[in-house]
């Protein structure tokens, strides 16, 4: 694997690790779901797909640029341009709406899978909730399924972006 290289430095680098990442947390996903370990699966799949999410998000970089004008500082009191910092950190406050963006390029999949994904993080710090009011899953095996399901999505879509 890559050093790490924020968006504003390489972004081909970035989008290439970005990708590895996304591939490698669906890996990691599907082994914690074959030993048991739902919740941490279902962190692994939402990182993939996050990761992945902005993998997307860099190589449509103009697209976020319209979105989100202007410039803000980093945490090192840098000057960089907002989509740049979105793009880097991809907040899960943002997914849905960065997914959301990107309908156009990628269609509504995305959208689809981003929600998926955000699921499975509300699943991973809620647990399941029979009542559906801390978290949308009930039963076990439909967190499994959708594990099993992104965890897949995450790969098709990280060979589809490497072109």
């Amino acid at each position: 694997m890559q050093k790490f290289a924020p968006p504003w430095r390489d972004l081909e680098g970035y989008v290439q690790l970005r990708l590895e990442e996304a591939s490698a947390e669906a890996e990691l996903a599907l082994k914690f779901l074959a030993q048991g370990l739902h919740r941490n699966a279902a962190g692994k799949a939402f990182q993939g797909w996050k990761a992945l999410l902005a993998a997307a998000a860099a190589k449509n970089r103009e697209v976020l640029t319209s979105r989100y004008p202007g410039v803000i500082r980093d945490k090192t009191h840098k000057a960089r341009s907002r989509a740049d910092i979105i793009i880097a950190l991809m907040p899960t406050t943002k997914m849905r709406e960065v997914a959301g963006l990107l309908v156009g390029i990628y269609d509504w999949e995305l959208v689809y899978l981003t929600d998926l994904a955000l699921s499975l993080h509300e699943f991973q710090y809620n647990g399941l909730d029979a009542e559906g009011i801390a978290s949308r899953y009930a039963h076990i095996s439909d967190v499994e399924r959708d594990i099993r399901h992104l965890s897949e999505k995450i790969k098709e879509w990280a060979e589809k972006l490497k072109t």
